[in-house]
């Protein structure tokens, strides 16, 4: 499997995640319980995070091999 193949895997990836977040935010935007309200809140941030790296690694991969393409920082040795 190449790195470019794996982009789309992560892309793919990003879809539920994004969708999952929608219906979060909308419950959060519905709920009064201020305990629930943070576990709301809690749960978004953590799929922020991952939903962001999806995107970070589908970039990431999709270019990897061309020259001068800027790489991330965070994704590198």
């Amino acid at each position: 499997m190449k790195l470019e193949e794996l982009s789309e895997g992560y892309r793919l990836a990003a879809i539920p995640l994004r969708e999952k977040l929608r219906r979060l935010r909308q419950a959060l935007k519905a709920e009064d319980d201020p305990h629930r309200r943070a576990a709301l809140r809690h749960e978004i941030a953590l799929l922020s995070g991952i939903m962001t790296q999806c995107r970070e690694l589908a970039e990431l991969t999709a270019h990897y091999y061309e020259r001068g393409f800027w790489r991330n920082e965070k994704y590198t040795l």
